[in-house]
């Protein structure tokens, strides 16, 4: 019998650990609907549900975002064990102020011309659902999941610190 994951529809949990680890893998669908990933920078989480990311308006993603909007987003710190998956709306923006707002300036080696860029655009990412699997000492959970095969013959199930569904609304 599958094992039975908790759900949850605070997506504030989702947000705290997408704040720690930062860089993810935007996966989009390409024009053969094969998925198509790639690493991005998340320049901001919101309350609303949403993540922000810095583009080119030429670049592929846009337009693979603009043929199918839903994409999907891999966070991983494998040092502290911490891995969310994210499924999602995305849609171009090309506000200045936002652009601004989220800019910084170590992002000027991808837009040279820095904030003003006319190839600079936006991916809003509008959080669908979600999943996260984070294990706090990881070697004393692996060390006591081991005891625990071995002398009982039943393996470990995550509490739902360790992983749940975030389905918000």
């Amino acid at each position: 019998m599958a094992e039975q994951v908790a759900v949850t529809q605070d997506i504030n949990k989702l947000l705290d650990k997408v704040k720690e680890v930062k860089y993810t893998t935007l996966t989009t669908l390409d024009a053969r609907n094969r998925l198509h990933g790639r690493p991005m920078y998340t320049c901001q989480s919101d309350s609303d549900e949403s993540l922000w990311f810095f583009s080119e308006k030429d670049a592929q993603k846009i337009t693979e975002i603009r043929h199918n909007s839903q994409v999907g987003l891999g966070y991983a710190d494998p040092d502290k064990a911490t891995y969310v998956t994210i499924a999602g709306k995305a849609e171009i923006v090309e506000d200045h102020g936002k652009i601004k707002q989220l800019w910084r300036e170590d992002f000027r080696g991808f837009f040279p011309k820095g904030a003003e860029d006319p190839n600079i655009a936006l991916i809003k990412v509008t959080i669908e659902n979600g999943e996260y699997w984070d294990t706090p000492g990881n070697v004393l959970v692996r060390a006591f999941a081991y005891a625990k095969a071995i002398t009982t013959g039943e393996k470990h199930h995550a509490t739902p610190e360790e992983q749940s569904k975030v389905q918000p609304n």
